[in-house]
C-alpha cells in the first residue's frame, strides 16, 4: 500500500474541469452576414442581429468552410473592473473573418458579449493594448486607456473601452503588432522585392512604434551592447531580427535573430533627447551642391512609389491592391462612420486623395534619417523612370523622430551547432514561490524550456539577468496566481514547476497518463522531498524523469508491473485510442489553463491554490519571509504537495494538516506527541505520515543537508555560535527540566530540514500570533496557533513565552504537558537569531506601556505580514505618546523591522531612545494627523470594527474629536472615517466636479416640475426654477410667482379699451390696436429682465433642442376675449419692430443654461432654427452661450460658417458671445476674428470691407472684453483714436456715431481697467489728457496712427469743422476715464469730473452727461462713497443746492437747467452707491436709495414735473431703481418689487420701450438667477455693469443710436453665485440652518460676527474670515476662508449646496422653529429621571440608523423571554441612550463588551483573558496623564468617550470580584510569585485574570527583583515602580509579601 501513498504525496489533482469552446465562435455563428457592414460597425452587441431578423442569418455550421475555421484566433486575459462586484473575470478576444468579439465571463457567471466589431476587410490580428493619454499638466500621471486594436491590411482600428474610436492608416504591410507599456509596436512585413533594389542604399526600418492612435508612426531605434559600438544608436532595420515577445511590466521585448539563431532581450523605454538628435543629425551632414537635391536615393524611391511608377517597389504589392479601390477614395470610406472627431484627425493625415496608399507621406518623411554617419549623397538618377524636375518639385518633409528605444540587456551565447537556431514558439514571464522572476522561452523543435532568471535593479528600467536553466518540455504555460507554471513533458505528463523547482505531477481525471508502474524500487526513489530539485541534484534529474511513478489511469487496467518507456508507450498507444492525451497548453489566466487534446477538443482546468485558509496562508508567508530561499522553497513545495494530493483535506482540516506537516519538518515525531496524535484521527491516513511509517529517516537526505551547509545563510550564521539573546542556563535551572509525563523522553530529529531554524520560525510565528490578537475576526486563528507555539516554547525552554500564552488562554494551555528534550549539542546546532529575546513581546503590554507613559522599546514586526501591528503601534506613538513624527521620520523609534539573518547590533542601538513625551503638540492637530494618516494608510471604519475595543478606544477618541471640529477641506475618505456623512457627501461632490462636469443639478437640489403644470404656464420659459429652494428663501409669500407674472411674454396681453358710444367700430378697432402697440413696447422689453431672472437655472438635455418661449405680440379684448392683432393693416407698425426683441428673447432662453451643463458643438448647431424668422432668436442664443462660457466649445469651423452668412444679428451675437467667453485671455484667434470687423485694426492698404455699423460696435466691445485688464498698448492706442473718429466720406461713418464712440470708450476702459496712472509704456499717448479733451471739447488733433489716410477726406453729410464734437465723444471718454481710474481714489482726475458750479458753465453741458460725470467721479473715489442721503446731496454743486426749492430766484438763473442738473447729478450719485454696494443688501444703502426713488416718483406726479421734464425725471427714476435693485440683487426685496410692479402697469404717456427695459432689468436683478445669484463688485463686474446699465435707454425697439442694445446683457458677467443652501444629508432636501459669519476687520468696522439663517446670500467672499454652521441642531462645520476661498467657491458654484447633518434627537427648524419639541429639551435639569423616562420606542426620532433601531427593538424592550433580565434591559437602554444622545453610536459595542467582560469575570467563566486585557487598556487610557492633560486644555472640556458613571461602576465590580478571589486564594498567588512549580488546580483561570488585570509581570522577573527580601513599604514601592507594576496592584500584593501587620505600619508611615 505504501506505494499509493507515495503517489498521492507527489501528485496533485486538477479541479474544475470544463470543456472549452471560445465563446466568440458561438456568437459568430449567430451573426447576420450583413450587407451594409459600415452601418453596423459600432452597433452595441445586443443590436447586432436585431435589425433584419432571420433573413440575414448565415446558415448552419456546415457552411463554415475549413479555411474559415483556420483563420479564427483568440486571446484570453484576466479582467477586473472597479465598478462591478465581480471580483475578477476572464476576457476573451475572438477574431474570425471580418469580426472581432470581445466577451467576458467568470466562474460564477456565464460569458456574455461586451463589445462586437465588424470591419471591412479580414481581420489579421486583434489584441488589447493600453494607450496613455497625455495630461495637460506635465506633473500629472498620464491616464491609461484600455483599447482593442483590430489590424486590417491597410489600417488599424482602435476602439477604447470609453467609446472613442480611431482609425490609423498603415503606411506599409504589417506582419504583427505587439502591445507594450507605451503603445503599439508594428513589425513591417518584409517583402521579397526588397532585394533587387540598388545595393548601396540604407535598409528601411523594420519596427515602428505608435504611442497613441492619433500620433505618427515612428521608427524604433536600438542601442545594442557590443564591445566596439557601445554608444551607437541606430534604427532597427535588420530584417533578420524578429520580435517574439513583448511585456509591459517589466517593459521588455524579446527578439530572435533568424540568421544567427540567437534570442536577445531588450529593455523598451522612451527615447532620450540625445539619442533622438544623434539619429536625426545625419540630415545635416548630407550636403549636395544645389541644396535642393534630395539627400538620398531612398527619398526618390519613395516618391516614385507614391506615383506608382516603380514596379520594384517595396510597397508595390500594397499599392496594387489599392488600385481597385481608387474610385471610392481608398483612405476614406472606412472612416466615414466614426462618430467622434478623431476621424477628422485620421483624415487630415491622409488628405491627399490622389495617393493610393492612405498615408505615404509618413513613409516619405523618413527620408532624411536612414543614413549612417558617413553620408553617401546619391544622385536621384539611379531610378530609371524619374526626371530631375519631378523630384525637385516634391516638397521635402521633415524627418520623423523616434519615440521609443530598445536597449539590449541579454543575449544568448551563440552556439556553433546549427540545431540551436530555432525560434522560441512561446515566451512568458513567471515567478516562483520565493518571488524570483524568470523569463521562460520554449524551443519547440528541441522540446525544451529555458528559464532565464532576472532581478529588477533599483533603476526600474534596468534588469539584471542571472542564470539560465533548461529542462525538457513539449509545452508550458505560466499560472500567475500561484507563482507556478505548468509544463507538458515530452512523455505527455503534466508537471507543475515553481520557477525551476519541480513541484509535482498534475493528475487530470479522464485523461490517459503516460507510463505507470507499481514496482517498489521506484517508489522509494521518488519520495516527496526527493522530487524537489535542488542544484545539488540537478545533474541527475533527467535520468530519473522517466522513472517517476504515476497514478494508474482510471480507464486502463494495469498490465503487470513492467516498465514502459516512452517509445513502447507510444507504440502501444493504438490499443486505447479512445482516451485522448494532451498535445498543447494555451490561454493561461490566473490559475486556469486550457489543454488541447489529441482528439481536437479543448479542456479548461484549474490548478489548486497553495492554501485556502487565511491562517495557513499567513503562516506560510511568515515562514517564507524568515527562511533562506532554498529552504523556504523546499518547505512550500512539500506543503503544496501534501495539501493538494488527490482526495486531500477539506478546508477546516487544513490547519491540522499544516501543523502535522510542519512539526514533522522540524524534526518532531507527531505520532508520539499527545496533542498532535489527536489531529491524525481527523485526517484519514494523512499522506505525510504514511511514508514515515515505512521508513524512519525519509524526511531528508544527507545530500540536502550538505547543500544547506554550503549555503550563504549558513556561512553567515556559523560565526554567531552564541545561542541568541537567551541564556540557556537560567532556563534549565527553573525546574521544568524533567518531562512531566512518565513516557520515555521525546526527542527531536536533528537532521530534519527545519530543525536548525526552530528559534527563528518560533519567533516569526509568535509575531504573527500577536498580529492575530489585533483582529477580532482572526482571534480563533490565534488560538489554533498558540497550541503550536507553546510546544515550541517548551522545547526551546522559553519560560516567559509559555507564561504569556498561559495568561492569554489559561484553561487551554494547561491541557498541554509534554515537552521534547533537545540536548545541548543539538541546541548548538540551532541558529539562534539575534531578534529572539527571552522576554516575550506582547503587543497589548506595549500599548499599556504607552498609555502609562513608560519608555517603550521599538516593537518588532514582519513587513508585509504584520501590517495591522504596524498601523496600530504607529497610531499609539502618534496619538498617545504624542510624537508628531512617529508616522514619518521616527518610524524606527517605534517599530523594529525583522529581516532574515539580521545583524545583532542594528536593533540594540535603536532601543536606546529617550522617551521624550512631546506634550506641547496641540491636541487637535494630533487627532487630525492621526485620522488623516490612518486614511492614507487605507484604514477604514470596517477595519476599526475588528480592532479589539480597548486598543481601538484612543483611535475612536481621535475620530470623535475630529468629528466635533472637522476641517472643511478633508478628503472624502477622511470624512467617511470620522463618520460625518455631510462632509463625505460634500467631498464626494467636489471630487466629482474636479473630474468631469456633472450634468445633474446637485443631488440636494433635484429638479421637480413646479406644482402648476397647465399647458400655457409651461411655455413662459421660467419653469425651471427650483421650487423647493424658493419655498425656503421666501416662505411667507408668493413674490416669485408675482415676478414671473410680470416677466412672462408668451401669453396675449389684455387690451381693455372702453367703447364710447360716439366712436365707430372701425375707429374702436384702431384704438384697440394702438393700445396693443403701446403694450407691445412693454412686452418686447420683458426678455431682457427674464434672462436675468432665470439666469443659469436649467441643464439642457443633449438630445433635445432648447425650449424657447414665444414672444407673443397679440392681445385679447374683454369681455368677448376677441383677438387683437397688429398685422391687420389698420395701423402703421414700424418695420423690423420685433427683430431686437427676438434677439433678446433668444438671449434670455440661452442664459437659462447653467455653466456646469454639458453642451457641445454638435448641440449648438442642432439648435439652429429651420425658419429664417427665428434667425434673430438664434443669434441671441449664441450670445447667451458665450456669456455662460459654452461658446468656447463651438468649433472654429462653425464660427466662420455663421459669420460668412453675413446675417447682421448673428454676427453681433457671435462676436460678443465669443469675446465674453474668452474674457481677458488675449486669445489670438479671436483677436483676428474681431479685427476683420474693425477697419481701424486692419492695415491701411487692405480692401474696405462692408461691415454693418452695429457689427463694428460689437467687435470693438469684443476687443475690450478679450483684452480686459491687460493694458495692451496697440489696442489702447487704436481705441483711443476711435473714440473721436470723424465722420468719413461714406454714409456708414455718419449714422449712429454716438454708439460707436461709446463702444470705443468702453473698450478702452476695459483694456486699461483699473490700471490708473501705471499704464506701462503708454505715457506718450497721454491717455487721460486726450480723454479729457474728448470730454470737454477743443481743437481736434491730427491723427498719428496708421489710419490717418482714411480720415483725410471730410464727410459730405456732416460739417463738424476742426473741433471735437463733444456730443459724440463725451460719454465714451467719461466712462473710459472712470474705468481706467476705477477705485484708484485719484483725486486730481476726479476733480476733472466735478460738476460745474456756475450757471454759465452749466449751460454748456448736457444734463445727461452730468449723470455720467458724477458716476465716474464717485467710482474713481470709491472709498469715499457713503450710503446716506447727505453724501448723495454733497455731490450737487453749491449754486444748485441754494436755488432749488427757493421761491425767489434771481433773473439770470435758468430754473429748468438747474432742476435738470440737480436731478441728473443726484441720479448719478445714487448709481454710484448702487455700484459700491452692489449685491451687498446693505440696509443703509437701501434706505437711502429707496428714499430717492420715492422722491422721484412723487415729483413725477407733482405740478413742477414740467420744469424738469417728464422724460428726464423718468430717466433719473429708472437709474435710481436700477441702483436699488443692484444693491438688493438676488434678495427679492418686497419694496423694490412693489416699485417695479407699479412702473410695470404704467404703459401710457412718456413710457417708452427703453424705460420698460430698465424697469424689468431692475426686476430681473432683484430676483437674479431665481435668488441664487447676486452681483459682484470686482473691477471686471463693474465694467460689465457699466456696459449693461448705460443710462441712456433706447427710445424704441430698433434704436441703437446711443448704445447697442445687445450690450444690455453683459450684466450677466457681473453675476456670481453666493447663495449657500444647507441640504440635509439624510433627506437630501434643502433645510434651514443657523450660520455664524465672521467678517474680516476693515477701516470701517472691527472684526464682527453676525448670525444668519441659511439659505442665505453670503457677502462677498473677500470680506469674510470664517463661516460656521452653528449647533445645536446640526453638526458643527466651519469653513475657514483665511486659507483661501477656493473650497467655498467650488461649493457655491455647484448650486451652493452645503450638506448638513441633524444631531440626534433634534428636529429641523421647519418642524420646530423654537426648539421646544426636541427630545433633549424637557428634562435637562434632572439627569437621572431622564434615563428612567427614556423609552426605547423613541429611538427612531433620535437616529435613522437601522442597526440602532433594531437594537432598541430586540434588546431594550421588555418581552416574555426577557422578563427575568430586567436589569440587563435597563443597562442596555441606558447605554443606548448614552450613545445616541452623545452622538457616538459606534461606542455601543464597546459599552456592551465592557459589561460582558465584567459579567464573565463575576461568574468566573473566563477561559481567555482578552476582554480583561481590553478592559485594562480602557482604564489605563482614562487614567493616562497625557490624555487627562489634553482633555483639560481641549475645547469645551468634554470627557472621554465612555460616560463618566459607567466606567467607575464597571471597574468597581471587576476589582470586587478579583479581590474576593484573592482573599480566598492568596497562597496560590504567593506560590506563583515565589516561582514554585504550581499544581494544575492552582493554575486557575482566575489567577491569570488577576495577573493580567493588575499587570503583574512574569514570576521569573519578580523573582529576580528579590521582592521577598523587602522589609518596608517604601522599598517595595520603589521595586514595584521599577517593574512597572501600578500602585493598585501594590496595595493588593503588599500584604502578601510583607505580611499584613508590617504592611499596615508601612502604609501609615507613608
Amino acid at each position: 500500500m505504501s506505494n499509493v501513498y507515495e503517489e498521492r504525496a507527489t501528485m496533485i489533482a486538477a479541479v474544475e474541469l470544463q470543456s472549452f469552446v471560445p465563446f466568440g465562435r458561438e456568437h459568430c455563428k449567430n451573426h447576420p452576414n450583413a450587407v451594409n457592414l459600415q452601418l453596423r460597425q459600432l452597433q452595441p452587441a445586443s443590436d447586432l442581429w436585431s435589425s433584419d431578423g432571420a433573413a440575414g442569418l448565415v446558415g448552419s455550421l456546415q457552411e463554415v468552410t475549413l479555411q474559415e475555421r483556420e483563420r479564427e484566433c483568440w486571446l484570453l486575459s484576466k479582467g477586473s473592473s472597479a465598478d462591478s462586484d465581480e471580483v475578477e473575470y476572464e476576457e476573451e478576444l475572438y477574431a474570425a473573418g471580418n469580426m472581432v468579439i470581445w466577451s467576458r465571463g467568470s466562474t460564477s457567471q456565464a460569458s456574455h458579449v461586451y463589445k462586437a466589431f465588424t470591419v471591412d476587410s479580414p481581420v489579421q490580428q486583434a489584441l488589447w493594448c493600453n494607450f496613455g493619454i497625455p495630461q495637460k499638466n506635465k506633473d500629472e500621471k498620464e491616464i491609461m486607456e484600455q483599447t482593442v486594436c483590430i489590424v486590417q491590411s491597410s489600417c488599424v482600428n482602435v476602439h477604447s473601452s470609453t467609446g472613442k474610436d480611431f482609425i490609423s492608416p498603415l503606411p506599409f504591410q504589417v506582419s504583427k503588432l505587439w502591445p507594450t507599456k507605451f503603445g503599439l509596436l508594428l513589425e513591417r512585413r518584409n517583402p521579397a522585392s526588397d532585394a533587387p533594389l540598388s545595393p548601396p542604399r540604407e535598409p528601411l526600418p523594420t519596427v515602428f512604434s505608435m504611442l497613441h492612435p492619433l500620433d505618427e508612426i515612428a521608427p524604433l531605434v536600438c542601442r545594442p551592447t557590443g564591445l566596439f559600438e557601445a554608444a551607437r544608436v541606430q534604427y532597427v532595420s535588420d530584417s533578420t531580427m524578429k520580435i517574439i515577445f513583448s511585456s509591459c511590466e517589466p517593459s521588455i521585448v524579446m527578439t530572435y535573430d533568424t540568421v544567427q539563431g540567437v534570442h536577445s532581450v531588450w529593455a523598451l523605454r522612451k527615447v532620450t533627447p540625445e539619442e533622438q538628435s544623434t539619429v536625426l543629425k545625419c540630415t545635416e551632414q548630407v550636403a549636395t551642391p544645389q541644396g535642393l537635391l534630395p539627400p538620398s536615393f531612398l527619398t526618390t524611391h519613395l516618391r516614385n512609389v507614391s506615383r506608382m511608377d516603380s514596379p520594384g517597389s517595396p510597397f508595390h504589392c500594397h499599392a496594387m491592391q489599392n488600385q481597385n479601390r481608387m474610385t471610392s477614395s481608398p483612405g476614406l470610406h472606412s472612416r466615414t462612420h466614426s462618430p467622434s472627431i478623431s476621424s477628422m484627425a485620421a483624415l487630415s493625415r491622409s488628405h491627399s486623395p490622389g495617393m493610393a496608399a492612405p498615408s505615404f507621406q509618413v513613409a516619405a518623411r523618413f527620408n532624411m534619417s536612414y543614413h549612417s554617419s558617413s553620408p553617401r549623397g546619391h544622385s536621384f538618377l539611379h531610378s530609371p523612370n524619374s526626371t530631375a524636375s519631378e523630384s525637385v518639385l516634391v516638397p521635402e518633409m521633415e524627418p520623423i523622430g523616434p519615440d521609443l528605444c530598445i536597449e539590449q540587456l541579454w543575449s544568448e551565447t551563440a552556439s556553433s551547432h546549427k540545431e540551436m537556431s530555432c525560434q522560441a514558439s512561446k515566451v512568458f514571464i513567471t515567478s516562483d514561490l520565493c518571488e524570483n522572476k524568470y523569463l521562460c522561452f520554449l524551443v519547440e523543435s528541441h522540446q525544451h524550456l529555458r528559464c532565464l532568471k532576472f532581478i529588477e535593479s533599483n533603476d526600474s528600467s534596468q534588469l539584471i539577468f542571472a542564470s539560465v536553466a533548461t529542462f525538457p518540455a513539449k509545452d508550458a504555460a505560466p499560472l500567475q496566481d500561484i507563482d507556478a507554471m505548468l509544463v507538458l513533458e515530452a512523455n505527455g505528463s503534466l508537471v507543475l514547476y515553481t520557477g525551476v523547482t519541480r513541484v509535482s505531477k498534475v493528475f487530470v481525471p479522464g485523461l490517459l497518463s503516460p507510463p505507470f508502474s507499481l514496482s517498489n524500487n521506484i517508489a522509494q526513489l521518488s519520495t516527496p522531498m526527493e522530487s524537489v530539485s535542488t542544484p545539488a541534484k540537478a545533474s541527475g534529474r533527467h535520468i530519473r524523469r522517466l522513472e517517476e511513478a504515476s497514478m494508474p489511469s482510471p480507464l486502463s487496467e494495469p498490465r503487470g508491473s513492467t516498465k514502459h518507456h516512452e517509445t513502447s508507450w507510444l507504440d502501444d498507444y493504438t490499443f486505447q485510442q479512445s482516451v485522448p492525451y494532451i498535445q498543447a497548453l494555451r490561454d493561461p489566466v490566473s490559475r486556469r489553463v486550457t489543454l488541447e487534446l489529441s482528439n481536437g477538443t479543448m479542456l479548461r482546468i484549474t490548478i489548486p491554490e497553495i492554501a485556502t485558509s487565511e491562517l495557513v496562508r499567513k503562516c506560510l508567508q511568515a515562514v517564507r519571509f524568515i527562511l533562506p530561499k532554498e529552504t523556504a522553497m523546499k518547505v512550500l513545495v512539500k506543503w503544496y504537495n501534501i495539501y493538494n494530493a488527490p482526495g486531500g483535506p477539506s478546508a477546516h482540516l487544513e490547519w491540522n494538516l499544516f501543523v502535522t506537516c510542519f512539526m514533522t519538518l522540524m524534526g518532531y515525531n507527531t505520532e508520539r506527541l499527545g496533542w498532535t496524535r489527536n489531529l491524525h484521527f481527523e485526517v484519514p491516513l494523512s499522506p505525510v505520515i504514511a511514508p514515515k511509517k515505512a521508513r524512519q529517516s525519509d524526511t531528508g537526505s544527507d545530500e540536502d543537508w550538505d547543500y544547506m551547509r554550503c549555503s550563504d545563510y549558513h556561512r553567515q550564521v556559523v560565526f554567531r555560535h552564541v545561542c541568541g539573546a537567551v541564556s540557556l542556563d537560567s532556563a534549565d535551572s527553573s525546574g521544568c527540566g524533567e518531562p512531566l509525563a512518565s513516557t520515555p523522553a521525546l526527542r527531536l530529529d536533528p537532521s530534519a530540514p527545519l530543525f536548525p531554524h526552530l528559534p527563528a520560525l518560533f519567533y516569526v510565528l509568535h509575531l504573527l500570533y500577536e498580529e492575530l490578537k489585533l483582529d477580532e475576526l482572526q482571534r480563533s486563528g490565534g488560538r489554533l496557533l498558540v497550541g503550536l507555539l507553546q510546544q515550541l516554547a517548551r522545547d526551546l525552554q522559553l519560560e516567559e513565552y509559555i507564561d504569556l500564552y498561559w495568561r492569554d488562554y489559561p484553561s487551554f494551555i494547561t491541557t498541554f504537558k509534554e515537552s521534547c528534550i533537545i540536548d545541548h549539542a543539538q541546541m548548538e546546532q540551532m541558529l539562534r537569531p539575534s531578534f529572539l529575546r527571552a522576554e516575550p513581546t506582547c503587543v497589548f503590554s506595549w500599548f499599556s506601556g504607552c498609555l502609562r507613559g513608560d519608555v517603550v522599546a521599538p516593537f518588532p514586526y514582519l513587513p508585509g505580514i504584520c501590517e495591522r501591528t504596524k498601523l496600530l503601534v504607529l497610531s499609539y506613538a502618534l496619538y498617545i505618546v504624542g510624537d508628531d513624527n512617529a508616522t514619518s521620520v521616527d518610524v524606527s523609534k517605534y517599530l523594529a523591522k525583522l529581516s532574515a539573518g539580521q545583524k545583532k547590533t542594528g536593533t540594540e542601538s535603536s532601543l536606546r531612545r529617550q522617551g521624550s513625551m512631546k506634550s506641547d503638540a496641540p491636541n487637535e492637530s494630533l487627532a487630525e494627523k492621526l485620522v488623516v494618516w490612518l486614511t492614507s494608510a487605507g484604514f477604514t471604519l470596517k477595519d476599526l470594527e475588528s480592532v479589539p475595543f480597548g486598543v481601538a478606544l484612543p483611535i475612536r477618541d481621535a475620530i470623535y474629536q475630529c468629528r466635533e471640529h472637522p476641517c472643511s477641506d478633508w478628503s472624502e475618505e477622511v470624512c467617511l472615517l470620522i463618520g460625518r456623512q455631510d462632509l463625505t457627501k460634500q467631498a464626494h461632490k467636489v471630487t466629482l466636479a474636479k473630474g468631469k462636469p456633472v450634468s445633474t443639478v446637485g443631488p440636494g437640489l433635484t429638479r421637480e416640475a413646479p406644482a402648476t403644470t397647465e399647458a400655457d404656464e409651461e411655455e413662459d420659459g421660467m419653469t425651471d426654477l427650483n421650487q423647493d429652494l424658493i419655498g425656503l428663501i421666501w416662505s411667507q409669500d408668493l413674490r416669485v410667482q408675482e415676478a414671473r407674472r410680470l416677466l412672462q411674454s408668451s401669453r396675449p396681453v389684455r387690451v381693455s379699451v372702453v367703447h364710447l358710444p360716439e366712436v365707430s367700430d372701425h375707429e374702436y378697432i384702431e384704438e384697440k390696436e394702438n393700445k396693443l402697440l403701446q403694450l407691445c413696447q412693454r412686452t418686447m422689453a420683458l426678455p431682457v429682465g427674464r434672462g436675468l431672472f432665470t439666469l443659469f437655472s436649467y441643464h439642457p438635455v443633449p438630445t433635445e433642442p432648447l425650449p424657447v418661449p414665444k414672444l407673443n405680440l397679440t392681445g385679447r379684448a374683454p369681455p368677448q376675449n376677441t383677438m387683437v392683432d397688429l398685422n391687420s393693416g389698420n395701423i402703421d407698425v414700424p418695420p423690423n419692430m420685433t427683430s431686437w426683441s427676438s434677439f433678446h428673447n433668444g438671449v434670455a432662453a440661452g442664459l437659462k443654461i447653467a455653466p456646469a451643463s454639458q453642451v457641445d458643438s454638435a448641440w449648438i448647431a442642432y439648435n439652429k432654427p429651420k425658419s429664417p424668422e427665428l434667425a434673430n432668436e438664434y443669434a441671441g442664443f449664441l450670445m447667451a452661450l458665450g456669456l455662460n462660457g459654452h461658446l468656447t466649445k463651438l468649433a472654429t469651423l462653425n464660427i466662420h460658417d455663421y459669420l460668412t452668412k453675413g446675417h447682421e444679428m448673428t454676427s453681433i451675437g457671435l462676436l460678443l458671445g465669443v469675446s465674453a467667453a474668452k474674457l481677458s485671455t488675449m486669445d489670438m484667434s479671436i483677436t483676428r476674428l474681431l479685427s476683420i470687423h474693425i477697419p481701424a485694426l486692419l492695415p491701411p492698404t487692405s480692401t474696405e470691407l462692408d461691415v454693418p455699423h452695429n457689427v463694428q460696435v460689437a467687435a470693438v466691445v469684443g476687443i475690450g472684453l478679450v483684452y480686459q485688464g491687460t493694458g495692451h498698448r496697440h489696442n489702447a492706442e487704436v481705441l483711443l483714436a476711435e473714440i473721436g473718429r470723424p465722420p468719413g466720406p461714406e454714409m456708414e461713418y455718419c449714422t449712429d456715431r454716438e454708439s460707436y464712440s461709446l463702444a470705443a470708450g468702453l473698450a478702452l476702459g476695459m483694456v486699461c481697467l483699473g490700471h490708473g496712472s501705471n499704464l506701462i509704456g503708454m505715457t506718450d499717448l497721454n491717455v487721460p489728457e486726450q480723454l479729457y479733451q474728448y470730454m470737454v471739447g477743443g481743437h481736434r488733433r491730427t491723427h498719428a496712427g496708421i489710419n490717418r489716410e482714411k480720415h483725410k477726406s471730410p464727410s459730405y453729410q456732416i460739417k463738424e469743422g476742426d473741433t471735437i464734437n463733444v456730443d459724440v465723444t463725451c460719454p465714451g471718454a467719461t466712462l473710459a476715464l472712470a474705468m481706467i481710474y476705477l477705485k484708484t481714489n485719484n483725486r486730481s482726475i476726479a476733480d476733472w469730473l466735478k460738476a460745474p458750479d456756475t450757471m454759465f458753465l452749466l449751460d454748456f453741458i448736457k444734463p445727461e452727461f452730468l449723470l455720467l460725470r458724477t458716476l465716474a467721479r464717485c467710482i474713481i473715489m470709491w472709498d469715499e462713497i457713503l450710503p446716506n442721503s447727505e453724501w448723495v446731496s454733497s455731490n450737487v454743486p453749491q449754486i444748485i443746492q441754494e436755488n432749488i426749492g427757493n421761491p425767489v430766484v434771481s433773473e439770470d438763473l435758468n430754473m429748468e437747467t438747474l432742476a435738470q442738473a440737480h436731478d441728473y447729478i443726484t441720479a448719478g450719485a445714487c448709481m454710484a452707491v448702487g455700484f459700491r454696494f452692489a449685491g451687498s443688501a446693505n440696509s443703509d444703502a437701501f434706505d437711502c436709495l429707496y428714499k430717492f426713488a420715492r422722491g422721484f416718483m412723487q415729483s413725477l406726479t407733482s405740478a413742477n414735473a414740467t420744469v424738469t421734464g417728464h422724460y428726464n425725471l423718468q430717466t433719473c427714476l429708472s437709474m435710481v431703481l436700477l441702483a436699488v435693485s443692484m444693491v438688493m440683487a438676488g434678495s427679492g426685496n418686497l419694496k423694490v418689487l412693489q416699485l417695479c410692479r407699479f412702473l410695470h402697469k404704467r404703459t401710457s404717456g412718456e413710457m417708452n420701450y427703453g424705460f420698460h427695459m430698465a424697469h424689468h432689468m431692475a426686476l430681473g436683478l432683484l430676483f437674479l438667477g431665481g435668488g441664487r445669484y447676486t452681483l459682484s463688485t470686482t473691477n471686471s463686474a463693474i465694467a460689465a455693469l457699466l456696459c449693461a446699465l448705460y443710462p441712456h435707454f433706447p427710445a424704441h425697439s430698433t434704436d441703437n443710436r446711443y448704445h447697442l442694445q445687445a450690450l444690455r446683457h453683459l450684466g450677466v458677467l457681473a453675476a456670481e453665485p453666493r447663495l449657500l443652501v444647507p441640504v440635509d444629508v439624510d433627506t437630501l432636501k434643502p433645510c434651514y440652518a443657523l450660520l455664524d459669519i465672521t467678517y474680516k476687520e476693515t477701516q470701517w468696522y472691527e472684526e464682527t460676527t453676525v448670525e444668519l439663517m441659511a439659505p442665505t446670500m453670503l457677502p462677498e467672499l473677500q470680506l469674510l474670515k470664517k463661516i460656521k454652521v452653528k449647533g445645536p441642531r446640526y453638526w458643527e462645520l466651519s469653513i475657514d476662508l483665511s486659507k483661501g476661498t477656493q473650497h467655498l467657491q467650488s461649493i457655491l458654484s455647484k448650486d451652493g449646496v452645503l450638506y448638513v447633518k441633524l444631531r440626534a434627537g433634534q428636529l429641523p427648524y421647519k418642524d420646530d422653529p423654537r426648539g421646544w419639541k426636541s427630545l433633549l429639551a424637557p428634562n435637562v435639569n434632572n439627569r437621572n429621571s431622564e434615563v428612567r423616562t427614556f423609552k426605547p420606542e423613541a429611538i427612531s426620532t433620535f437616529t435613522s440608523d437601522a442597526a440602532l433601531v433594531s437594537f432598541a427593538e430586540y434588546f431594550c424592550k421588555a418581552s416574555e423571554s426577557m422578563k427575568h433580565k430586567q436589569d440587563t434591559l435597563a443597562v442596555f437602554s441606558t447605554i443606548l441612550y448614552e450613545c445616541v444622545t452623545q452622538e457616538n453610536p459606534e461606542m455601543l459595542p464597546t459599552y456592551i463588551a465592557v459589561d460582558q467582560a465584567v459579567q464573565a469575570l463575576e461568574e468566573t467563566e473566563m477561559c481567555e483573558t482578552f476582554a480583561l486585557w481590553q478592559m485594562r487598556l480602557v482604564l489605563e487610557l482614562c487614567e493616562s496623564r497625557a490624555l487627562q492633560q489634553r482633555l483639560r486644555d481641549g475645547p469645551l472640556g468634554r470627557g472621554l468617550l465612555l460616560s463618566s458613571e459607567f466606567l467607575p461602576v464597571m471597574k468597581n465590580s471587576a476589582d470586587g470580584t478579583l479581590d474576593g478571589w484573592l482573599s480566598d486564594n492568596s497562597h496560590v498567588l504567593t506560590a506563583y510569585m515565589s516561582g514554585q512549580p504550581l499544581t494544575e488546580d492552582m493554575l486557575s483561570n482566575m489567577l491569570a485574570c488577576f495577573l493580567v488585570y493588575h499587570s503583574i509581570p512574569c514570576h521569573k522577573k519578580m523573582f529576580s527583583t528579590h521582592l521577598e527580601g523587602s522589609t518596608s513599604f517604601p522599598e517595595l514601592l520603589l521595586k514595584f515602580s521599577q517593574l512597572g507594576i501600578p500602585v493598585r496592584a501594590l496595595l493588593r500584593l503588599g500584604p502578601l509579601i510583607l505580611g499584613t501587620a508590617l504592611f499596615r505600619t508601612g502604609q501609615q508611615a507613608c
